[in-house]
């Protein structure tokens, strides 16, 4: 089994490099997908998040308003942390059941990539055996926020703030996906990518 760590900026294309992994054989294990089942109605995870952050962080119909919870903790590191202490531990042993079940679906040869926004922030890159970064220039990440998700710029340029700078995810990165371009150059990249992983989980096979 080949390991991978993926991951990028917020606006990165990040998510796009995903599917076209996931399409070319790759049995993804996402970290965003972990973090919603954690604080599903009736789960552990969301009954923390209502005794620490209170009911008001919920819905009428009792599912976490993530818009509530993200504007409490966005601006207010001290609470970043209450939240992050409850929900890191439940995401890792989520994303390790779903990690199993990728190999037990596609057997000890898989290619095992760990979609992960915060990969640098919380120092994982040595947990893989490759790591992804996919690269996009800051003024175009901002672009993307703005046209795609309808952030005001000052929004975006925050929530980029908050995450690691581009300098510190390209010092952890073994593959770099450039996305400056258009989606047939990110097609060709993740294809050239896709072929380096294969090789590397065919030699770590025969190792």
């Amino acid at each position: 089994m080949l390991r991978v760590g993926l991951t990028g900026g917020i606006g990165s294309g990040k998510s796009e490099v995903s599917r076209r992994l996931a399409a070319l054989g790759a049995a993804i294990v996402d970290a965003d997908v972990a973090a919603r089942e954690v604080v599903e109605p009736g789960t552990p995870g969301l009954g923390q998040i209502a005794a620490v952050f209170g009911h008001e962080v919920l819905q009428p119909d009792g599912r976490l308003d993530r818009e509530r919870l993200g504007q409490l903790v966005f601006a207010q590191p001290d609470l970043r942390t209450k939240l992050n202490v409850i929900v890191h531990p439940l995401v890792h042993e989520r994303m390790q059941q779903m990690e199993q079940a990728a190999i037990a679906a596609a057997g000890s040869s898989a290619i095992v990539v760990h979609d992960v926004p915060l990969l640098a922030e919380n120092g994982l890159a040595r947990g893989f055996d490759t790591v992804i970064v996919v690269d996009t220039p800051e003024d175009q990440q901002v672009q993307r926020l703005i046209t795609a998700r309808g952030m005001p710029p000052g929004h975006a340029q925050a929530r980029m703030a908050a995450q690691a700078s581009r300098k510190q995810r390209l010092a952890i990165a073994d593959i770099v996906i450039d996305n400056s371009g258009s989606l047939e150059d990110l097609d060709r990249r993740v294809d050239e990518v896709w072929a380096i992983l294969r090789d590397r989980a065919a030699a770590r096979s025969r190792g």
